[in-house]
This record gives C-alpha cells, structure tokens and sequence, in this order.
C-alpha cells in the first residue's frame, strides 16, 4: 500500500537591496548602500537557504527605475549588481537553495541568454532559473537604441519565440526547438550550445505575466508563474485560469506552480506588527508615492488630478496591463483616494500585504494554499534584513509545525525543491 505525501507549499525569497517597501531604504535599520554589498546578499541567502526556502529570486531592470532621478527613494533603488553575476556569486556561497533571475526577451537575444543561465546552472549544480519578462519601462527601451517602447503585442509574440528557441537549445537541439536551426521571425539561430545539458534537465523556466497572452505564454512554457493578487477571489480565479489552459499544451496543472507575490510585516504580537507597519508608512512622502504609482499606471500627468480625490478613468497602456488592472480595481473595490491608494501601494506594489504575528500570517498563507489559490508564495520581505529574519524564525517554524513546509530539502536541484518533472 503506497501513501501521497501531502502536498507543501513553495517558497521563494525575493530579493531586492533594502527592501521591497518604497521607504525600506529611510528604516532605522536600513542597510541604505544593501545594493551594491555583496556581504550582504550572502547573508540573505544563507538565511534563506537554512530556513529550507525553495529559492531566492533577483528582479532586474536594465535602467533606473524613475525618469526623476531627484526622488531618492526610488532611485535608490536602482543601485545593485547585475543579477546573473550576483547569482553566480551566490551559487559559490550557498550549497541548496535555488538560484533565479530576471532577464528580458526585449534587451537579449536567446543563443546569449540560454548559454549564460546554462552555465549559472551547472555552476550551481542544478539550481538555476529564469524568469523571462519583456520589459515594459521606456526608460529600459532609451538604454537600447530602441525609438520606444514595442506595443505590448509585439513584445509577447518575440518573447513566445524567444523561449522556444531558448529550451530548444537546453534541451541540446542545435537552433533551437527544432534541432536544424531556427530562422524565425526575429531570430535566427544555426548552433548548439557549447555546455551539456542541465544537472537539473532544463533551467526552470518562471514567468511574471499575468495579461491574456502573458497567461497563454506561461501555460505554453512556464515551470513556475509569479502572480500579483489581492484577494482570495483574484488569486482563486487566476490560479483556476492558469491552470485550465495547460490542457491544450499537453501539460497536467502539476506542472507549473503558481507563487503570488506577499509582502509580510511579521512581529510577535499582532500590536508590534501593526506598529512595524505604521512607521515604514510614515516614511513615505506623497510625491514618491504617486511617481511609483504613475509609473505602473502608465500615466505621466497624475499630478493634475486632486490626490484627496479619485482615481481617474485610464485607457489601456501598452505597459504592465496587468498590474494597471489590478490597481483600478482596488481603487475602485475600496473606494480610495489617489493618496490612498499610492501610500498602498507604495508599500508593496500591489502584491498582498499581511501584518500580524507569525501565526497569523501562517493562517493567511494556508488558506489560500489551501484552497486553491496557490501552490506556494513569493515573499517579498518589506525591508532586509530585518523581515526575512522575523519571517524565518516566526512564519516558516508555524508552517513546518502545520505540516504545510518542509523541514529538510527533499533533493539538490531546483526542479527537485519544486517537484517538477524533469524535461525530456
């Protein structure tokens, strides 16, 4: 008689210099230059990798990320490594916890990209994982040579034949998918690569977008999605989406997991955390919080708009259509302020914030886990190192207790740390 072990949740740590709230630098224990301090980024790591964390994952944009380099606090940032080059440096300095980075579809070219994460893969032993995005800021397509930036069409159709050329050669295949070369419509691609293939199979492949052809795009090719959501219904709906549209690659819904984003304020009693959470608030002064919020809205002129009133109708961009959504409607579900909903969403860009102790965040995380919203969480520490440490030691030790996640890694690879299969 055989048992199925119970199903356990995935975590991933996201890391981000000082923090992914947009005051973490002003904190008191803020590490303000966490950036470009490669001490530091081995010690988030380490503490990751003991608390058992399937992976830490570095976002990257190729530009910085505010026009107004006069608003320190998102300039700020700005400054930090190259993440391919930090990862490699990590791989050196940690032994099992899985190695991901962002890069764009819109800024390299696929020989070049499947051979570098190729190669952090067998530095790491298997580790290693992509998370392929097109790259929606104007400010990255000035830094290229580029006249603008691609309709958001545009940038989907070269990224789905980006990724088919890219695990077409880590799979061996000269050119690509097609083992005789590929001659497409943006590329063109006659070799092999020159390294074997992964200790892992395949770099994980992981995906952030969230719109109809970012969700087509992901059922096609992700191993793992990132996801933006609210609510329990918005991540509900997400997840049964994703899942269902895996059918018609030939895939079963095990093989992609699902981790929406959390940004934890975690204490040891719900009053310390709440406490926590009101002074990074206070730490955000109004013009900052509009300037990130007209920056995934897409609109330069939000300033004209009385910031005590509402938000006001907004065309579709050709940016982050997905996260534009997702802002509209809290702003609308919760009737706030533009000032409102910038102090909001300045605080987590518009993932799902918990404060509580570290019982309660637990009880959050399970029941959507639970119930069919997600199969793990990208946690998204609000300023570092603070917050992995208090997530470390108050959240996961609740969730191993439960029975939700792992005590010990259950292989060497990421594919192993995720239960993926390993591609053929």
């Amino acid at each position: 008689m055989t048992t199925t072990a119970p199903r356990q949740m995935k975590l991933g740590a996201f890391l981000w210099a000082t923090g992914h709230h947009i005051a973490a630098w002003r904190h008191p224990k803020a590490h303000v230059t966490a950036g470009i301090d490669i001490d530091h980024y081995i010690q988030l790591a380490r503490t990751a990798e003991a608390a058992k964390f399937d992976m830490v994952f570095c976002e990257d944009a190729a530009g910085l990320r505010e026009a107004n380099v006069g608003i320190a606090s998102q300039t700020s940032r700005s400054i930090g490594f190259e993440p391919i080059s930090l990862l490699s440096a990590l791989a050196a300095q940690t032994s099992r916890i899985g190695l991901v980075s962002t890069a764009s579809t819109s800024y390299n070219e696929p020989y070049g990209l499947a051979r570098t994460f190729l190669s952090l893969d067998h530095l790491s032993g298997g580790r290693a994982g992509w998370n392929l995005v097109t790259s929606a800021s104007p400010i990255e397509a000035a830094n290229f040579g580029s006249t603008g930036l691609r309709p958001h069409a545009d940038r989907y159709e070269r990224a789905r034949e980006f990724a088919e050329v890219v695990t077409g050669l880590w799979r061996g295949k000269p050119g690509g998918a097609s083992g005789s070369g590929h001659d497409g419509q943006s590329f063109s691609v006659r070799d092999a690569l020159d390294l074997p293939r992964s200790p892992q199979g395949a770099p994980v492949l992981v995906q952030a977008g969230a719109s109809e052809v970012g969700r087509d795009l992901a059922a096609r090719t992700a191993d793992v999605v990132f996801t933006a959501a609210q609510t329990f219904e918005e991540a509900k709906a997400f997840y049964d989406d994703l899942k269902g549209r895996l059918a018609a690659y030939g895939r079963e819904p095990d093989d992609i997991k699902i981790m929406p984003g959390v940004a934890p304020v975690v204490a040891e009693t719900a009053a310390q955390a709440r406490e926590k959470y009101e002074e990074l608030q206070e730490l955000i002064p109004d013009d900052v919080g509009v300037a990130l919020l007209s920056s995934y809205l897409s609109i330069s002129d939000l300033w004209r708009y009385p910031i005590d009133g509402p938000l006001p109708e907004l065309p579709p961009s050709e940016g982050m259509q997905s996260r534009q959504v997702l802002v509209i409607e809290q702003s609308r579900r919760d009737n706030l302020s533009i000032r409102q909903l910038a102090r909001h969403f300045a605080g987590a860009r518009g993932h799902w914030r918990i404060v509580g102790t570290g019982a309660q965040v637990a009880d959050e995380l399970q029941s959507r886990f639970e119930g069919g919203a997600a199969d793990g969480f990208n946690v998204m520490p609000s300023y570092f190192p603070g917050e992995l440490d208090a997530f470390a030691t108050l959240v996961v030790p609740e969730l191993q207790r439960r029975g939700l996640f792992r005590k010990e890694y259950e292989g060497r690879t990421l594919r192993d740390h995720l239960g993926l299969k390993r591609p053929s």
